[in-house]
């Protein structure tokens, strides 16, 4: 049946022609925006748990920024720590060669007191972005804290987690990974290697031996340092308290050295988890090119098709009027 009203193939055509052009809507959309998922209404589910990583990726990306933050601070301290050492073993051996006989102590003094000037310099310089582990003031925090990772458990709690090491037990006779006590309160030193009385009394020495005299122990500590009238034994008690100093400042050296590997390795995975978040949303929203390119060249020649199609389902009526000639 032919009807003049109501053209059907031209209204099928038409319909057609509309679902042509809303799928290439989409797809040159997509090619725009390189996303298939661009908005919730493309597909909720997906756009949800992007928005959750993309989210979830901005805070790992400050977790690498504390990272990387907290290496410095932590390569700082080490090396710090590690030139200490050096000199506190300088100072030492001065102590050793002066119980020889002969040996001019004022001179071997004068050594010392520019290796202890020489550490100072040392643990003062030791600060990144005003942060110095090396010292331990009134404001200081018993533990060295850096942030590790970000991370979100299964009831979708969050939470971050650090890096921690022991800066100062908060007793006598604890252990300390600060080498200089600045609290400006009589606290015997306690909470720097350098300036605590611990060493001297766990070898019962004559007095409190420190190197590192200041308003924490200036009280009670005598300073080491030594002239013609040091006798053997004083000599002895000093090269006992600095031997003991070594022997803690090592085990602080170890410390910050297992927390510059925790550090690096932890920056390490950061990165590679970041990867692996934006590799995982890209599967989930981005648009494959090639695909879309591809279904763009074939909805254009269903519509070229459709075109033709709804100019012949229109030319029909024009057949009709040939029969009233």
């Amino acid at each position: 049946m032919s009807s003049i009203i109501t053209n059907e193939a031209a209204m099928a055509a038409l319909s057609t022609l509309r679902s042509i052009s809303a799928d290439m809507n989409v797809t040159q959309n997509r090619m725009t925006t390189g996303a298939k998922v661009d908005k919730a209404a493309d597909n909720a589910a997906y756009w949800s748990i992007a928005t959750t990583m993309k989210s979830d990726d901005k805070a790992l990306s400050a977790v690498q920024d504390a990272l990387n933050l907290g290496s410095a601070v932590t390569n700082v301290a080490y090396s710090g720590l590690d030139s200490a050492i050096k000199v506190t073993d300088e100072i030492k051996k001065k102590l050793v060669a002066a119980s020889q006989t002969g040996i001019d102590k004022d001179k071997v003094n004068m050594e010392i007191t520019r290796l202890k000037d020489q550490l100072r310099s040392v643990v003062d310089s030791s600060s990144f972005n005003g942060i110095n582990w090396l010292k331990f003031g009134d404001s200081s925090a018993t533990t060295a804290k850096v942030a590790a990772a970000y991370y979100r458990d299964l009831q979708n709690g969050v939470f971050l987690s650090t890096l921690e090491v022991p800066i100062y037990s908060g007793s006598a006779g604890g252990r300390v990974s600060s080498l200089v006590d600045v609290r400006t309160t009589a606290t015997s030193g306690d909470a720097g290697i350098l300036t605590s009385f611990q060493f001297a009394k766990n070898v019962s020495a004559g007095a409190n031996y420190v190197l590192v005299l200041n308003d924490s122990n200036r009280s009670a500590g005598t300073e080491i340092s030594i002239d013609r009238n040091t006798s053997n034994k004083q000599l002895s008690d000093m090269i006992s308290v600095v031997d003991g100093m070594l022997q803690m400042m090592t085990d602080a050296g170890a410390n910050f050295g297992s927390l510059q590997a925790s550090v690096n390795l932890q920056a390490d995975f950061t990165a590679k988890l970041r990867d692996w978040i934006h590799e995982g949303v890209s599967r989930l929203i981005d648009a494959d090119m090639n695909e879309e390119a591809t279904r763009l060249k074939a909805l254009t020649t269903q519509q070229q098709l459709t075109i033709q199609a709804l100019s012949i389902a229109n030319s029909k009526p024009q057949a009709i009027l040939q029969l009233f000639n």
